[in-house]
Order: C-alpha cells, then structure tokens, then sequence
C-alpha cells in the first residue's frame, strides 16, 4: 500500500497486513514496477502491453518440436502438446492502461486474469503465420490468449538501485522474465549485497533512463516504438524516431537549416553529419557499415585535420561537485589525482571495488571549492547517480548537481583554430594544455577548456545557454575564411579512433580496468582511491589498436578476433581513419604489437596486424 522513504533512502512497506520496517525492498512488480516505485517518488519507465497469442488444435504427431521465429513475418511459434502456440509482435499495438496523458493503473485485483480478445488486431499476425506454416491456414483455434506484458522504451530490463538509497528494482523484462530469471537472480544478489552487480550491465541499469522518462506521453511513444519494431534487425547506427525532437541545443536552428543530418542520444538531437559533400564513393566500406556511411565525415574529418572544425556537443552531460567536502569526494573517486590548482582540467576515471571503470571524464576545478565534470551524453543520468551513492556512502555533504541544460559546448579544433579564436578574445588563447579560463568569444562570456577528443589543438567552449546561438555564429562567421567546417559526431568518431581516444559503454567499462585499457597514466597508486587494491598493473590483456588489411571492410563492434586461429576477443570498436587510410579497430587482447590475426567482417576472416598506438601524431605534439 505505501513505501516509506526518509531522507532519500527507504524505511519499509505499508501492506493490508501491516507495516514491516526494512533497509532494502526489491520491487519485482512486473507491469505493477511502475506503480510501486511511484509509491516511492521514482519513475520506471515500464508499459504494460497488450500481447496475445493463439493455441491451435492438434495438428501434428511429432514427439519435439523446435521453436520456431520468423522476424521479417513478425511471428513466433512453440509446440503445445499436439498444437502449437502461434503469436507475433503486429505493427499496430495497444498499450494497455498507460497512456500518453496518464500513467498506467493496473487494477488492483488483476491477477490471474486476461484482457478481451481482440481478433482484429490479430489479423496481421495470422496472415504472416500461414506464410511460414501453411498448416496455419486449416487448422483450428482452441484459444485465443490476450494478456499484459511489460515493455520498456528501449527494450532491455530495468534493474539496481533507483534514486532512493536501499529501494531496488528488477522488472520491465520484454518477455524475457522466465529465461533471465536464474542470471537476474545473481546480479541483483551481488548488487545488494556488495552494491555492484559483479558484471556489466549498464544498459539494463534502471539508471540510464533521464528525467524525460517522467513524461508518460515520451516513455508510451517510445514504448510503442519499441514493441511494433520488436522483431526488427536493426542495421549498425539505427536511429529511433520516436519522441524527436526533443532536447536540443540552442544552434539546432542553424544545424537545421544547414543540412544537419540528425542522430539522437539520451534524447537529445545531435549532429551525425552535415550534407553529403561530393566525391569520395571509392572510400565506403562494404556491407552494413556502408549503409548510412556519407562521403561528408570523410570531409569534415580532413577539414578538421588540415583547417578547423567546430562541433556542438551541447549535449554533452554537464554535473557541478561543489562545498567544502567536493575535493574530497572527487578524490576518492577519482583514480586520478583532481584536486589541483584552480583551472586544472584533469582526465580521470571512476572505478569500482573490483578496479573496473564505472565512470570516464573530465573534471574541471572552477574554485576552491567548486568542480565541473563532463562526461558522455549518455552517461550523464548514471555517472550523477553513481557520484551521489559514493557520497552517501562516505558521508560527504558536497551538493552534486546535473547543470547540462545550463551550458552549450562548442569544440573548435584543428591547426588554424588559434587564429579564429584569437580574432575574438581580448584575452590570448595561451591556455596550456589541460587547463580552463574564462573569457569573452565575441559578445559572450565563456569558459573555455584546452582539450581535445579528435587529437588536434583547440578548445571546448562553454557558455551559458541563452548565449549558445550568438556563440556558435559568431565562430562561424570567424571561421568561414580560414576553412572551418562544422563537423557531426560520425567525424568525431574517426578523428578519435585514429588518435586511440576510449569511449566508455564500448572500449571500457565495469569490467575493465585503467591498466587493461591503456589508461594507466590516470592512475595515482600514491593516493587512497576507490578500488585501488583491486587493480593490477599487469594485466594478462590489453586493449590493442589494430589495422585491417581491407580498408573497405570496417569491424563496427562485437566482431570476434582471433589469433593463431582460436578466437581470443572481440572488437569494441572500429571505423575507417581518414587521414590514415585504414580500417581500425580495437579489442582486448593478450598479445602485442606486430601479432597478426583475423577479424571477422559478416561472415570474412580479414587478416590484420596489432599496431602501435596512436597511429595519428604520436607524440601528440599536435593537441599541445
């Protein structure tokens, strides 16, 4: 009937028979998760859905039977005893109780129970059924069943801690409760108990959701998205169409009126490319990395090599550590030492007790007591809840606040970038590498960062938000004479691949760590850090850069490696370096640089080498 929280942190459950007094509750609610946790002042984002399928007569004498699924007819069949099940995820579906002006209300006493047949929306499905089984066509009907089944808006399940200390969650499971059972089981047992999930599950984490998961109208179209392309194959760098657009930077205008072409992440539109420039067809890649391949990054990507490129990465999440306890918070956290001088810009991870990466990203000392981290679009909403539970759990007072609406983030990059930025500031852009000050870019008033993630000198500018249109015009019109190209996140990708920058959720993670990925140069082993005395500097493997012998057949992730004709690892990323001209990949391997091996690419075991990394300007003399 109730869940009781004090202080951010649960206290029990209220029931029919009584209250009981509890530090941990698990809501495994099913479609009622969404109930429960609002009980408790937390969102889950979770739709029940209107599923049916149909149990046909007898119609075989076969002992076994396989189970049988068919995506591009959108239906599934299992055996029955003599019959078979037959059901299918249909193109027009109903959302069942929630919709996009409420939230869902279950009945109370909805147990046990079935919705209406609905034999019209079941027509779809039954026609594609006779396609792939003809014996669909005569057989007879025993029952039709209707029943809920929650959904959530991307498809995987919600798990861990919410936002309230000691209320857990494990639901939303897409129809998969019953096979995830024993693995869900596990995690939610070690993340309780030792408050990690002991693997990698980041996208089954309740946390990834944003705050524009609130919205029952966002998470109910992205929910219905979800179900009616459930038995989709989605080709590398699908985009969903749902609930766009919605958060955007403030030069989405101009974007737009230049011929942006627009991907989405956490909500937010961003840049991919701008219009396909002309040439180039002889550069792109075979099979499904070709697809939404563009002659443009390629262009964007030299441009940004030989002149300048400006990007806005806006939504890049923005999160504020500040009082008198931020140094120390940040410094146990933190394998890096980032409570330096005020103005140092430091890269960092977060780890966690086994030594793996829970966080990667910058942290920016503004004051004595005031620190700017930035980190990855899509981490934002869990990087800000993994800094709020290490603060609870130590103790610290530090206000930890997400800020990322309140600034824009402009990147100029490229060797001619001095010369635009120095006709805009009084002040000398003389800022050594890794380091921050505020000036004035034109009219504006901005903060602006020495760092790069494309491996070129440059700068990341912020500025508060009603300032972000003048801000990105005003560098524009700057730039126009010395070359500058405004470049999407596709380009972005190339320059950073060819320079070995690692981007979290693919080359790191939770169950890698800094020494295993290159990154042991963050590591200060001299101070008291979370998950020091699990790491080892010697790790059995390492992340390694490796070339392909066919520039044309590009590994986009989760390809698998193998060397001496035994598969060793898989990618975690790759792509095509324009400036390098090769095709490049990464993966975790237990050899070194001049080891040859396969990768397979669709179905092609593509010899390459483990090269020497970074392959762009390796002394980074560039960047500085």
């Amino acid at each position: 009937l109730g869940i009781g929280v004090e202080r951010g942190r649960v206290t029990g459950v209220r029931t029919d028979q009584g209250d009981i007094a509890c530090e941990i509750v698990v809501n495994c609610g099913g479609m009622f998760a969404a109930e429960i946790g609002r009980m408790a002042g937390v969102r889950i984002p979770i739709v029940p859905m209107s599923h049916q399928y149909v149990v046909t007569d007898a119609c075989h004498d076969h002992p076994v039977l396989p189970t049988l699924r068919d995506p591009d007819l959108l239906v599934y069949y299992r055996q029955e005893v003599r019959g078979l099940v037959m059901g299918g995820y249909e193109r027009t579906c109903a959302p069942w109780t929630a919709s996009e002006t409420s939230y869902d209300a279950v009945p109370a006493d909805f147990n046990g129970r079935l919705l209406p047949e609905d034999w019209p929306r079941l027509e779809e499905i039954s026609a594609n059924s006779r396609i792939r089984v003809p014996a669909m066509a005569d057989v007879g009907i025993r029952k039709l069943i209707n029943g809920p089944e929650a959904f959530t808006p991307d498809n995987e399940f919600c798990l861990g801690e919410t936002e309230v200390g000691g209320f857990f969650v494990a639901a939303g499971f897409c129809a998969h409760g019953i096979a995830g059972a024993g693995g869900i089981g596990r995690v939610m047992a070690d993340w309780i108990v030792d408050g990690e999930p002991g693997m990698d599950v980041h996208h089954m984490d309740v946390r990834r959701f944003g705050r524009q998961y609130r919205s029952p109208s966002y998470t109910v179209k992205r929910s219905v998205e979800n179900y009616e392309t459930y038995y989709d194959i989605r080709y590398p760098g699908h985009e969903r169409a749902a609930g766009r657009p919605l958060r955007v930077s403030p030069a989405y205008s101009w974007h737009a009126a230049h011929g942006a072409v627009f991907g989405e992440k956490a909500g937010w539109e961003r840049v991919n490319h701008y219009s396909a420039a002309p040439g180039g067809a002889d550069e792109r890649p075979r099979g499904w990395a070709g697809r939404l391949w563009s002659p443009a990054v390629g262009a964007e990507h030299r441009a940004t090599r030989t002149a300048a490129g400006l990007f806005d990465e806006s939504s890049f999440a923005k999160i504020e550590v500040t009082g008198p306890d931020a140094a120390a918070l940040l410094e146990w956290v933190c394998d890096n030492r980032v409570a330096r001088e005020v103005g140092a810009v430091t890269y960092t991870q977060a780890l966690n007790r086994r030594g793996g990466i829970e966080c990667d990203f910058t942290v920016t000392r503004r004051g004595e007591q005031e620190f700017l981290i930035v980190t990855g679009t899509a981490s934002g909403s869990r990087d800000l809840a993994w800094l709020r539970r290490q603060a609870a759990l130590t103790g610290s007072t530090a206000r930890i606040a997400d800020v990322t609406g309140q600034y824009a983030c402009f990147a100029l990059w490229g060797p001619k970038a001095r010369d635009i930025l120095s006709g805009l500031t009084p002040d000398p852009p003389d800022l050594p590498f890794m380091s921050a000050r505020e000036l004035t870019v034109g009219d504006v008033p901005a903060l602006a960062l020495r760092v790069t993630f494309v491996g070129e000198h440059g700068w990341e500018l912020y500025c508060s938000s009603e300032y972000g249109l003048a801000l990105w015009e005003t560098l524009w019109r700057a730039g126009e004479p010395y070359g500058l190209v405004a470049g999407g996140y596709r380009a972005i990708d190339s320059l950073r691949l060819e320079k070995g920058y690692r981007v979290w959720g693919a080359d790191i993670g939770p169950e890698t760590t800094p020494y295993e990925a290159g990154l042991g140069f963050c590591v200060k082993p001299g101070k008291d850090f979370l998950g020091r005395d699990a790491l080892d500097p010697h790790p059995a493997r390492r992340l390694r850069c490796l070339t392909l012998s066919d520039p044309r057949a590009v590994a986009l992730g989760n390809e698998p490696v193998r060397v001496d004709g035994q598969v060793v690892a898989r990618v975690t990323s790759g792509g095509y370096g324009y400036t390098v001209e090769r095709s490049i990949a990464y993966a975790y391997l237990p050899v070194g640089p001049g080891a040859e091996l396969e990768v397979e690419v669709e179905g092609e075991w593509v010899p390459g080498v483990v090269v020497r990394e970074p392959l762009h300007d390796p002394a980074g003399s560039r960047a500085r």
